[in-house]
């Protein structure tokens, strides 16, 4: 599913306050910005910087061909360098559209949420598995695994049958197919559970609780990170 009815491409975002931890959710639907800035309230206690989550209006509704990653990842890039002195930047989408551009530009931490999954996953079991959204992303996926030097650690990636990022985390019947997933993912060997989308954080917790194995939500392990390069003056300060 392509179109979703919460996308505003007319809308531009606000300044960034200065100190602030900007999480860029580089498709266009507003409710995974939504769902990304509840699950990050409070994060990292009160001298933690605020994080400040941002929607990219013009991008894609979800991010699944390499297509859309490119398209978005100019967005991000563009999107970042306009900000003002920044703590640190998490582009919270799996395909960590941007990526390389945005840190060769900013003078911050710039974190990229799937490298961030991968390597929790990693500190809590020896293998992991990844949800993906469909098929279609498993092959860059596995690209940036193989770059990284870590595809020897992944035990399994099931795609889905081709949700959005939205309706991973609102439409309940799509949980029994979230679910065996999962549980071929831990069938296959994995200890952790990878989410293959910013958008499934939502079903973390039920997950977790129904698979018996850590759930990983790649926002979680971005701002986890950001946190970690964070002065802690600068936090005082923020």
């Amino acid at each position: 599913m392509r179109d979703e009815p919460d996308r505003h491409p007319d809308i531009a975002p606000a300044p960034a306050k200065p100190g602030r931890i900007v999480v860029i959710n580089p498709n266009s639907s507003t409710s995974v910005t939504n769902a990304i800035s509840r699950s990050l309230a409070g994060f990292g206690g009160p001298l933690a910087p605020e994080f400040d989550c941002r929607t990219l209006a013009l991008g894609p509704a979800t991010i699944i061909t390499d297509l859309d990653v490119h398209s978005a990842g100019t967005q991000v890039a563009a999107l970042a360098a306009s900000l003002v002195a920044p703590a640190a930047v998490i582009i919270a989408c799996f395909s960590d559209p941007g990526l390389a551009a945005t840190r060769q530009q900013m003078s911050c931490p710039v974190i990229g949420v799937q490298e961030a999954a991968m390597l929790a996953a990693m500190a809590v079991a020896p293998r992991f598995g990844i949800i993906a959204l469909s098929a279609t992303p498993i092959p860059r996926h596995t690209r940036k695994m193989q770059q990284m030097g870590i595809l020897d650690r992944l035990a399994l990636e099931v795609g889905l049958s081709g949700a959005s990022a939205h309706d991973v985390g609102h439409r309940e019947d799509l949980y029994p197919e979230i679910l065996a997933a999962g549980q071929c993912i831990t069938a296959a060997g994995a200890g952790a559970v990878v989410l293959g989308c910013a958008g499934f954080g939502p079903r973390r917790l039920r997950l977790q609780r129904d698979l018996g194995v850590p759930v990983i939500d790649p926002v979680l392990a971005g701002a986890a990170i950001a946190l970690a390069t964070v002065p802690f003056t600068q936090r005082a300060a923020s």
